[in-house]
Order: structure tokens, then sequence, then C-alpha cells
């Protein structure tokens, strides 16, 4: 069967690809995304870019994993993290002192209170959406865990690369994620046997850095709050 090439606009969006016209074959849709930065500005955080498609049709129900986020050296690894709504996430202490993770996300807020080193504490991500994650005890220590309804999602390289294997035919919802940025979506195609390649840029010449409050809502003092 002749491979037949096609080139798609849509909201921003470039597509490119090819199809074989394979009906029961899936696809991988990839591409690459930048950030568009104030004069002088570079970017180095494009690996905290994250991809996901939700189909339009009926939803295939993802299934929930464990993951693992380690504290160590006061930082979030990885500092973004993506799973499947209904995922259990342990936050893994390796630092010599104490932390205590929490999040005020209006759909699942939660506190580990405070652990020592070689603990882990748990959390199940039970509803879709964005979690801030930050630790009472260092202000400077900020993540995110991105809980989405769909199986078919990635995380960018540090070029800003993407892959989505096994992706169905049909058509989805595309969104595209940055903490730096306004998340940007689209309604895009995904033939049978082919594969998508994408372009989009993000802005995040608006950004600002704002500090976050405690557990508390308030101020962190210059040694932390445990409590």
């Amino acid at each position: 069967m002749a491979k037949r090439h096609f080139s798609l606009v849509t909201h921003g969006f470039v597509v490119l690809g090819l199809w074989a016209g394979l009906a029961d074959a899936q696809s991988t849709v990839n591409g690459q995304v930048s950030i568009a930065e104030r004069p002088g500005g570079r970017t180095d955080d494009l690996a905290n870019v994250v991809v996901y498609l939700e189909p339009t049709g009926p939803r295939p129900k993802p299934g929930s994993a464990a993951a693992v986020v380690t504290l160590q050296g006061r930082q979030f690894s990885p500092r973004i993290r993506v799973v499947t709504a209904g995922s259990t996430v342990a936050f893994t202490n390796q630092d010599a002192f104490n932390h205590n993770v929490f999040s005020k996300a209006t759909h699942g807020p939660f506190d580990t209170q405070s652990y020592g080193r070689g603990k882990a504490r748990e959390h199940v991500f039970r509803a879709p959406g964005v979690y801030p994650i930050y630790c009472n005890v260092h202000p400077r220590m900020t993540g995110y865990v991105i809980a989405v309804s769909t199986p078919y999602h990635a995380q960018a390289g540090a070029d800003g690369r993407f892959t989505i294997a096994d992706v169905p035919p049909g058509s989805y919802r595309m969104t595209i994620w940055h903490d730096r940025a306004a998340p940007q979506s689209a309604t895009i195609t995904v033939d049978a046997g082919g594969a998508a390649g994408l372009r989009y840029q993000l802005d995040a010449r608006t950004y600002h850095f704002v500090q976050h409050k405690n557990k508390f809502g308030r101020d962190y003092t210059s040694g932390g709050d445990v409590y």
C-alpha cells in the first residue's frame, strides 16, 4: 500500500508525518517544544515540559502505578513527575536532615509531616491536575506532580524533544505544560500506522518568580518551620 504524506497546521501546531493506512496500527507522536524567553534569557529547563494526549471520544481507563520522588540536596528529584491519576508517589528522604512535603492543591492537598533520612512518605494522587509540591522546612524546594487521566503522556528531554508511543489512531486533545508558561492545547488527529512530528513554542516572557508560603500560609522563618 502506498504511503501518503501529510502536513497540518492547527492552533499553532505544525503536524508532519506519514501513514500507511493500517487500521489496527499504533502510532508514535513525537516532536519538540521550545520556550520564548525575555531578551537575553536562555532556556535550560526544557526537561520540565510535560505533553499528554486525551482522546476526544471514549477514553481507556489508565492504570495506576507507583513512582518515586527523591529528596536529596534540598531538591526534589525529579523536579517534575507525571503520573496517571490514582498513582502512588513515594517521597524518599536521602538527606541527613528532616523534610516535610506538602501541597495546597485544591483538588488534593496533603501533608506528609516531618520525617528523617532513609524514610519515605507516600501519597495517592487520585484526582487529575497539577500539584505544586514544597518542603515546609526548606523554602527553595519546589516541584510538581502532574496527574493525568490518560496513559498517553511524556516528559521532554533536555532538548525539548518528546515521544509518546503506542497511541491508537483517533482524535486527541494535546496539552503541553511547563511550570513557567501557560499550558497550551489543541485538537490533533493521529492517523493509523503513522508518526506525527510537532513543533511548538511556549511563552515564558511574562513569568515572574513568586516565593510560596509555608504550609500554614505564612512566610518562612530563617530556620524553616517543621511543625
